[in-house]
């Protein structure tokens, strides 16, 4: 059966990939052929006429090394493909996170802009009067960040200065003299208190406004775990193809991500 064991090697020969795999296949190659020699000797065929029809019935070595061939590259591929991926993934929720961030500094401006002007409307009066309140409501309504508008006249604190040491506290407590709220279509968890105030005001403000911090957050750490997970696959193909993959460096690639393949590549070469 020597013919079979040199059929098989020179089959394999010259394969990259990994050497557990490679023994594998070869194994289970072997033990086809020697099944089918074993039948045709059942048959009356005599043992090298067996060898020679089994390994005919089998395909032929330089069709064997194509289909072998073409599978090792499908696999080669793939593991481009899962990098080309992780990368794109990568990108693309980087760039939707820095342009919800972009878009968040420009409303928070915006959000500063209404409040500066309610401050202006504001300005040397005791009371909302109806008028003052459609101005407000104006300015409200102008923008669709703003969900909600609290206004508290600060000189009612002075008349309570003895049951609150601030004025955070006060409005915590107190009714407000002014409030306007609008339908919202969002969750509350993307809602935000944004407090304008200053101390040489008779007024504070406080908004609720709709915000996208945590929604770019999980949009961004989504994308990085995503990223990792394909990128770590990525690695741990080539590792597997090297015949160099283990635990320890299924680890790293996880953990450390580029650093961790660069550290690989590193002593991968320092052993050639």
């Amino acid at each position: 059966m020597n013919k079979i064991e040199e059929f098989v090697d020179s089959v394999y020969h010259n394969f990259e990939g990994n050497k557990k795999e490679i023994i594998e296949l070869k194994a289970e190659m072997k033990s086809h052929l020697l099944e089918a020699v074993h039948e045709l000797r059942g048959e009356g065929k005599s043992e090298e006429v067996a060898i020679e029809i089994a390994i005919e019935r089998f395909g032929g070595e330089q069709e064997i090394r194509t289909v072998l061939g073409q599978l090792f590259r499908a696999q080669k591929t793939f593991a481009k493909w899962v990098l080309y991926l992780a990368i794109t993934i990568l990108v693309l929720s980087s760039t939707v996170f820095g342009s919800m961030w972009a878009i968040g500094e420009q409303k928070s401006h915006e959000n500063a802009v209404i409040a500066s002007q309610i401050f202006d409307i504001l300005e040397n009066k005791k009371v909302i009067t109806e008028d003052i309140s459609k101005e407000i409501e104006n300015l409200v309504q102008s923008t669709n960040q703003i969900i909600k508008v609290q206004i508290y006249n600060i000189q009612d604190v002075k008349h309570d200065a003895e049951n609150y040491t601030s004025i955070f506290e006060y409005v915590d407590n107190a009714v407000p003299n002014y409030e306007l709220e609008k339908a919202a279509w969002a969750p509350g968890w993307i809602f935000d208190i944004y407090p304008f105030g200053n101390g040489n005001s008779e007024w504070y403000i406080s908004m609720e406004i709709r915000h996208m911090d945590i929604l770019m957050i999980v949009v961004f750490l989504i994308g990085v775990a995503v990223y990792a997970v394909l990128f770590t696959i990525w690695a741990t193909i080539n590792a597997y193809h090297q015949k160099r993959l283990t635990i320890g460096w299924i680890l790293i690639f996880a953990l450390l991500n580029v650093v961790g393949y660069w550290i690989y590549k590193f002593s991968r070469e320092k052993a050639i």
